[in-house]
């Protein structure tokens, strides 16, 4: 059995196979308690018996009381590590023997700390009138919200009983399973949910607020504050669309239902594919559907990732770089083949982009990373989604195209379903399936895509119809000296779609800071100031901010802490710490929200504009 350096749990003699949870959100308290949660705990096949302590991991978790089947146990902390958390040693009071199960039962609460939730007072939501409580468990934040073993290795079912106020609605990463009063509390009901297929625990989810649903498909309802839901339901109406496609490419959708949930403003991912329940952004609300490549992602995710799932964090690539080529797939599918190459292009300089950020030598960019004693937190990047998705691209050019490449994924989703594995598992089965291109194969310089840092060793070949107006408008603005700037106007961008202004900002954003007269002068012609587009937004106020215009710091402010998307709200406050005239009031500003802001966020943004604790 593999160690899995983020975990206390691991590796472990037995097993948890389900879990049984009935909890009561304490909005007073800001704490999840926890009257019981049973784990069904199998002794692993290999070992004869088993009379070790059981180590869970805990992170800021108050443990009341531990039975095992039924007898009191004994329990015990260990010591606090900075970001692993604590682990929670349990002494069965009988040995287990192989392939016996036994029924763990803790009683405990989650702290108002936990990194895993936030918790919202009713102004910091839409509505204004209702709390609202969100998870996001991914990477390690599961053992914040109750003891677990948790790492990726391991699989389980879920069945749990949420307690919330009776004007709030409770959802979960699981199927709906019916509501309740709750009979020890008349103001509070009770929510049912159960999750048949095994999930990691980074998969399991909550919210509970004021939402209200609309029905955009057969399997699908989007959740959101009244407020949005609408505006929501327009937005993803391709999901079903998306969610067929996918199935036509990698096999049957498991999981029944396939719901969207838009969260508060401060969630800090474009999307988290939790089961049953995709979470997402509501920086994808740009009114015309064109920021919807993040639904088919967590759709893809339905296959790679939760089907098939990395057996460690330092083989995240496994995970992500799958989902981005399913992601462009099925944007291929409905867009057409030059727009999924147009979207891969994007990926290798938003790639290129990470890695003159981070450093072309700095481990964290390898493919497949060692986390000893770094948090994957700190480690999280582009580089496993595009390293990944450019690995793959490779492959598919080099053993004959996507009809050929596909028939592979969907091989290597059916044989690995319900697994978790390694990126040497992935190797041997590519090598099994292409037994007979064995010795193209062979030409791959395996081991700088895996464990070298830096760009890849070769570039996959881009179709360029998409791109070629992106990279003519920008090498036009690279080169213009002042005198040219009348030549510019609005009709430059008559003909380019979001994606292709995104794109040239993008491009723009590769080469050294233009002067401030070109991006005055770009204001005044493009109006991009006037855009709502997040993504279009987010790189247009890094341009201004690294081509030191003043007039664009309070709006560069504005968005880094409107929103907490860490893809937009870190290199925001990064570029505002940099500039001179910016680093003092980036600094107060983000010191103001800290407290409102999500915890992981604010850690990481802490680290940035080094006001780490």
């Amino acid at each position: 059995a593999m160690a899995d350096p983020s975990s206390f749990a691991s590796p472990a003699c037995c097993l948890t196979r389900h879990l049984h949870l009935r909890c009561r959100a304490d909005f007073g308290d800001l704490c999840l308690r926890f009257h019981s949660a049973a784990f069904i705990i199998t002794l692993f096949n290999w070992y004869a018996i088993c009379s070790l302590p059981q180590v869970l991991d805990t992170r800021d978790v108050q443990v009341f009381k531990v039975t095992v089947n039924g007898q009191d146990a004994q329990f015990a902390f260990g010591e606090k590590h900075s970001f692993k958390g604590t682990p929670l040693e349990i002494t069965f009071p009988n040995e287990l023997r192989r392939g016996q199960e036994a029924i763990v039962e803790i009683s405990f609460e989650s702290s108002p700390q936990s990194s895993a939730l936030q918790w919202f007072t009713p102004e910091q939501t839409s509505g204004k009138k209702h709390p609202f409580l969100f998870s996001q468990c991914q990477a390690t934040h599961c053992r914040a919200i109750f003891p677990c073993q948790d790492t990726p290795a391991v699989k389980l079912t879920y069945y749990a009983e949420i307690s919330v106020p009776k004007e709030l609605v409770a959802l979960m990463s699981a199927n709906r399973d019916g509501e309740a009063p709750d009979p020890e509390d008349s103001a509070h009901k009770i929510y049912r949910f159960s999750q048949n297929v095994p999930i990691p625990c980074y998969l399991f989810a909550l919210v509970v607020g004021a939402l209200e649903s609309r029905k955009i498909g057969p399997r699908t309802l989007v959740w959101a504050e009244k407020e949005l839901v609408d505006k929501s339901a327009y937005e993803f109406s391709e999901a079903e669309a998306m969610l067929k496609t996918a199935e036509d490419l990698a096999g049957p959708y498991v999981w029944g239902q396939y719901d969207l949930l838009v969260l508060p403003p401060s969630f800090p991912y474009g999307g988290m594919e939790n089961p049953c329940l995709t979470f997402v952004t509501p920086t994808l609300l740009a009114g015309d559907q064109s920021l919807s490549n993040v639904i088919a992602h967590e759709i893809s995710h339905s296959w790679t990732g939760n089907l098939v799932t990395n057996k460690t964090w330092e083989h995240f690539w496994l995970n992500e770089g799958h989902t981005v080529y399913l992601e462009r797939r099925i944007g291929g599918r409905l867009f057409g083949e030059q727009f999924r190459h147009f979207q891969a292009l994007g990926g290798w300089r938003e790639l290129q982009n990470t890695i003159n950020t981070l450093g072309d030598k700095n481990p964290v960019t390898n493919l497949v990373i060692n986390l000893d004693e770094v948090d994957p937190d700190v480690a999280y990047s582009s580089v496993p989604y595009e390293k990944g998705f450019a690995l793959l691209f490779y492959l598919e050019q080099l053993l004959g195209g996507p009809d050929i490449f596909i028939g592979f994924l969907k091989a290597y989703v059916q044989q690995f379903a319900y697994k978790s594995i390694v990126t040497e598992d992935w190797k041997k089965f590519l090598y099994s399936y292409f037994k007979d291109k064995v010795d193209i194969l062979d030409k791959v310089d395996w081991n700088s895509w895996f464990h070298a840092p830096g760009m890849p060793p070769v570039k996959p070949t881009y179709d360029m119809t998409l791109s070629n107006a992106c990279v003519a408008l920008s090498q036009r603005w690279i080169q213009a000296k002042e005198s040219d700037l009348r030549s510019f106007s609005s009709a430059d961008l008559k003909e380019m779609s979001s994606h292709q202004l995104i794109e040239f900002l993008a491009l723009l954003l590769l080469e050294a800071p233009l002067p401030l007269s070109h991006v005055q002068r770009m204001q005044e012609v493009y109006d991009f100031n006037a855009i709502n587009n997040s993504e279009i937004r987010f790189r247009w106020l890094r341009l201004c901010i690294r081509s030191k215009w003043e007039e664009a710091i309070p709006l560069a402010l504005k968005m880094a802490t409107d929103q907490g998307r860490m893809k937009f709200t870190r290199p925001l406050f990064r570029d505002l710490y940099s500039f001179d005239k910016s680093r003092d009031l980036a600094v107060k500003t983000f010191l103001e929200h800290r407290a409102s802001m999500h915890p992981v966020t604010s850690m990481l943004v802490g680290k940035d504009l080094k006001q780490d604790q």
